[in-house]
């Protein structure tokens, strides 16, 4: 039985009705009303709004001197309130609260010295209003995978003061993929919440509906970031389809489902889910009876023997020659297939693919009842099976391999038997300024993350899910086997204030400065450099959080260890004065070991400044007269030395 359910959470949220009503009731006053970029991401609203009076403008110049200018949710940057008050229009501010709160917050931190990190779509209104609050240095990044690479590009970068925000209606998931890239332990790093909860719930609950049902229907305007996002995020669980009003229902070609779910982002209006609802409703059993007429009249067409555009039969091949062939269908139109329809090889002629009596399957491109003719395809047959390969692929998450056809604007393309595969620059695993043409004619692995089913055969691809699922694929197998303890040779793969990140073959895990040498160091450069090979351990293991601290300094190498076996209480040796102090002066007496020179201990006369008898360099004899190793501190004499010589005397 079909069943149709609308999302808990769907439809407006707090600051775009918010936003809505101020310019309703600027509309019912009689108010000339303009509103600074469409006030809501719903062209409906927008039209109805324009009917009544209101104008939209892009830019505080396009203002007439008598209209009110309403501010809309997103906000704006602080050059635009001072632009309308430069203007004289009288101005409502309809920000969300919860966008100016981000404004307060980077305007502050900006303030204060930070970088500001904001985690969104650099073109969509909100973030644009952010960037336009920040007083210094911004960033703005749209998913982990650059953020990563902000991070892998610039080793330097913790070593900053770092603010991160998201916009308001960032996708929660990819969030908390960012989240585990951000040290937690740095001082001089804040990450604020700044994601609405409306916007965590709407999407929650639509999660929750999608895993229970057949097919999801995400209501809203196709330029509304949080409705994109709520598509995103039901795809993830089911068939899933954009819409922005039931006038699109008409056009889908929905698969037959027993559970169908509605949910709609924060700029569609009740009104409009309503009648999603309500047509989906109606149109259940309307749908099915469709389905029964369609197969009746297959039934009529196969009992003439008709045949349409688009079916696939048999034939028998009459006849060869170099730039078609003809074949007999059964019927009496004559079927041909041209040399471009029956390969893509074009080193190939007809008699090497087929000979005179083969029976073959093809494709119906065209039915000419006046010439008695049909034109068929053999390729499109072979696209009819790669792309029930390519949906299941992706269904299936399965890696295929093709060979890249040719560089276009914005990524390559490949061909995987018959389908046409888009793979964007983004999803090559090339850095975003290589160039495209390298991977020309390479063999590449990829994975299907989108398949076209309109009609046209195509899919998109990705290298780098690959690349991705690999890497996942060694560090799951890094964390199965890991352990404390256990020994392991990486590369120094960056250099930070707080230690050396190495990689253990797939996987990163962290030096400590405290851990690099024995002695005190100021900067982890003092030890090792990037591309540095380590004989490293681990230490702890955080499973949760993934993080892995790595012990490299050798218990034998303690300096300690080394001035235990050769030194004792009682031993006289040469040492160098390396500091100078009220009390004394410190000593070396081997790499990472100095003893205290007390100023008792100095001399047999009285000593009221240490420098006036020793001075930094100076190699002096002394005598050791106190080890406790338990506090690590060595006890030197010179004057020791004069009264054993006073002795001898």
């Amino acid at each position: 039985m079909n069943k149709v359910t609308v999302a808990k959470s769907a439809g407006f949220c707090f600051g775009v009705d918010r936003a809505v009503k101020m310019v309703y009731n600027e509309l019912n006053g009689n108010t000339k009303v303009a509103t600074l970029g469409p006030i809501i991401h719903n062209q409906d609203v927008v039209n109805d709004m324009k009917s009544k009076g209101a104008r939209v403008v892009e830019s505080v110049d396009e203002l007439l001197p008598d209209e009110t200018v309403v501010i809309r949710s997103h906000g704006v940057g602080k050059d635009i309130y001072k632009k309308i008050a430069e203007k004289g229009n009288r101005m409502l501010d309809a920000t969300c609260p919860f966008v100016s709160k981000i404004h307060k917050i980077v305007a502050e931190k900006s303030a204060e010295g930070y970088m500001i990190l904001i985690a969104g779509d650099v073109t969509h209104p909100e973030v644009q209003g952010i960037i336009g609050h920040c007083e210094q240095n911004f960033l703005v990044f749209r998913n982990s995978f650059e953020l990563k690479h902000v991070f892998e590009k610039n080793p330097d970068f913790f070593q900053k003061r770092l603010a991160f925000v998201a916009q308001t209606t960032y996708n929660i998931i990819e969030w908390e993929e960012c989240l585990k890239m951000i040290p937690k332990y740095s001082p001089d790093i804040v990450i604020f919440d700044t994601i609405c909860n409306a916007t965590d719930t709407r999407q929650s609950d639509a999660a929750e509906l999608a895993k229970s049902s057949d097919v999801m229907l995400v209501v809203g305007g196709k330029h509304s970031s949080n409705t994109v996002k709520l598509y995103e995020v039901c795809s993830r669980y089911c068939k899933t389809y954009h819409i922005e009003n039931s006038d699109e229902l008409s056009s889908l070609k929905l698969p037959c489902a027993g559970k169908i779910g509605i949910t709609a982002g924060a700029s569609t209006p009740a009104y409009i889910i309503k009648e999603v609802q309500t047509t989906m409703t109606e149109n259940v059993n309307l749908t099915a009876n469709q389905d029964e007429d369609i197969d009746f009249a297959e039934a009529i067409d196969q009992s003439f023997k008709k045949i349409h555009n688009g079916e696939k039969v048999k034939g028998i091949v009459m006849s060869v020659d170099n730039a078609e062939i003809t074949v007999d269908l059964g019927i009496k139109q004559t079927g041909y297939v041209k040399l471009e329809d029956l390969t893509d090889d074009n080193t190939k002629k007809p008699a090497d693919i087929v000979s005179v009596g083969d029976e073959i399957e093809l494709v119906v491109i065209k039915v000419n009842d006046s010439d008695g003719t049909v034109a068929l395809s053999r390729k499109k047959v072979e696209e009819m099976a790669g792309y029930d390969k390519i949906v299941k692929a992706k269904e299936e998450g399965t890696i295929l391999e093709g060979k890249v056809n040719r560089a276009v604007n914005k990524g390559v393309i490949l061909n995987y038997l018959g389908v046409r595969v888009f793979i964007p620059a983004s999803h090559t695993g090339l850095r975003r300024d290589a160039d495209l043409e390298q991977l020309n004619g390479q063999k590449v692995e990829f994975k299907i993350i989108e398949v076209d089913e309109t009609g046209k055969k195509r899919a998109v691809g990705s290298i780098r899910a690959v690349e991705t699922a690999k890497k996942d694929a060694i560090k799951n197998a890094f964390w199965n086997d890991a352990e404390v303890g256990k020994k392991y040779t990486g590369k120094v793969k960056s250099l930070t204030t707080f230690g050396a990140f190495v990689d253990l073959g797939g996987v990163d895990g962290m030096v400590h400065i405290s851990e690099l040498s024995w002695k005190r160091i100021k900067h982890p450069s003092e030890v090792v450099s990037v591309g540095d090979t380590l004989e490293v351990y681990i230490k702890e293991l955080d499973r949760e959080n993934n993080r892995i601290s790595l012990g490299y300094k050798k218990p034998e190498d303690n300096p300690w260890e080394i001035f235990n076996s050769q030194y004792k209480v009682g031993d006289v040796v040469e040492v160098t004065v390396v500091s100078i102090t009220k009390f004394g002066a410190f000593a070396k007496i081997i790499d990472g070991i100095d003893g205290l020179i007390h100023i008792s201990q100095i001399t047999d006369k009285k000593v009221e400044n240490v420098g006036d008898v020793l001075a930094v360099g100076d190699v002096v004899k002394v005598k050791i007269i106190d080890i406790n190793e338990e506090k690590q501190r060595v006890s030197l004499s010179m004057r020791a030395l004069l009264e054993n010589d006073n002795d001898a005397e």
